[in-house]
C-alpha cells in the first residue's frame, strides 16, 4: 500500500511543489487508487498532482472525510480535469451550511452545492454506516464519541447558530492483512474515538495513523491522552499533518518517537 501526499500545509523537498492550508492524499492499495479529500484550492491540487505524475483520470474513487472547505475546495477543478464521472463517498451531512466566528464570521463548509458537483460528474454515495469502497478500503462510518472530540464551528439553522458536532467526520480504513492503517482528514471526532471505533468495527490492530489530528491549541491533558492511547493501542507509526499543530507535533515526536510529519510529496509505503 502506498500513500502519497498531494495537498498539505507544507510543501516538501522536491522542487516545484506547493503548500497551502488543506489536506489531500492519494491511496494506492490492492490495485486501486482513491483520492482522500481535495484540499482548499483546486489549482494547487492539480499543480501538485501534475508535479508528482498523478493524473486526475487515474483516480478511481474519491472519499471526503468531512464537509469543510479546506478538504473540499478543490472539488470543482478536480472534477473539471476529468473526462469521466467518479463515485464520491462521504457522510450525508457533508453539505450542511457551516460558519466560524473567529477571527470573524465566515463560511467554512463545502463551497459548492451537491447539484453543481453532480453536474460536473460526482456520483455521491452518502452513508452514515461503514461502506466498502474497494477490497481492503472502507469508510469508517459515523464515529461514536466516547471521550473528548475536536469539533469546531457552527451550523446555520435558519436564523440561529448551533454548535457543530461535525458528525460527518469519518476516516478511511485500510486493511493491510494482519493490521490496518487509518487515514484522517482533521480528526474532529477525536483521534482516540477514531482509533477505538476502528478497532471495534474491524477487529484488527492499528499499524499506522495518517492525517490531521486537530490538536493545535489542545490542552496538555489531551496531548497526554493521545500519547497514552497511541501506546495502549500498540500503534507502530504516526504521520500527523495539516491541523495537528507545530508545537503539538513536537510534543508527540518527543514522547512517542515513531512520528513523521506530513508534507506535499511525502510517500509512505506499508
Amino acid at each position: 500500500m502506498i500513500i502519497t501526499v498531494l495537498f498539505e500545509n507544507h510543501a516538501g523537498f522536491k522542487k516545484g511543489l506547493l503548500g497551502a492550508h488543506g489536506f489531500s492524499v492519494l491511496v494506492q492499495h490492492n490495485g486501486k487508487k482513491i483520492l482522500v479529500d481535495t484540499g482548499s484550492d483546486g489549482r494547487v491540487l492539480l499543480h501538485n498532482m501534475e508535479a508528482l505524475n498523478v493524473s486526475p483520470e487515474e483516480v478511481e474513487a474519491l472519499f471526503l472525510t468531512h464537509g469543510h472547505y479546506d478538504h473540499t475546495g478543490g472539488l470543482k477543478e478536480f472534477l473539471d480535469a476529468r473526462k469521466s464521472s467518479i463515485d464520491v463517498y462521504a457522510h450525508p451531512d457533508i453539505f450542511l451550511r457551516r460558519v466560524a466566528l473567529k477571527p470573524k464570521r465566515r463560511e467554512i463548509g463545502i463551497p459548492f452545492s451537491q447539484e453543481y458537483l453532480e453536474r460536473l460528474g460526482a456520483n455521491f454515495i452518502l452513508r452514515e454506516e461503514s461502506t466498502k469502497i474497494f477490497e481492503g478500503m472502507y469508510t469508517s462510518g459515523e464515529i461514536e464519541r466516547t471521550t473528548w472530540d475536536r469539533a469546531v464551528g457552527y451550523l446555520v439553522k435558519g436564523k440561529k447558530l448551533v454548535k457543530d458536532p461535525i458528525r460527518d467526520d469519518m476516516a478511511l480504513i485500510l486493511d493491510i492483512g494482519s493490521s490496518m492503517v487509518i487515514v484522517t482528514g482533521c480528526g474532529h471526532s477525536g483521534i482516540l474515538n477514531i482509533a477505538m471505533h476502528a478497532k471495534s468495527t474491524f477487529y484488527k490492530p492499528i499499524f499506522a495513523l495518517v492525517g490531521g489530528l486537530h490538536l493545535r491549541g489542545a490542552k496538555r491533558h489531551i496531548l497526554e491522552d493521545v500519547v497514552k492511547g497511541f501506546k495502549d493501542f500498540g500503534i507502530k507509526k504516526l504521520y500527523p499533518g495539516h491541523c495537528t499543530g507545530i508545537d503539538e507535533y513536537a510534543y508527540l515526536k518527543a514522547e512517542i518517537g515513531s512520528v513523521e510529519a506530513l508534507h506535499v510529496g511525502k510517500v509512505m509505503k506499508m
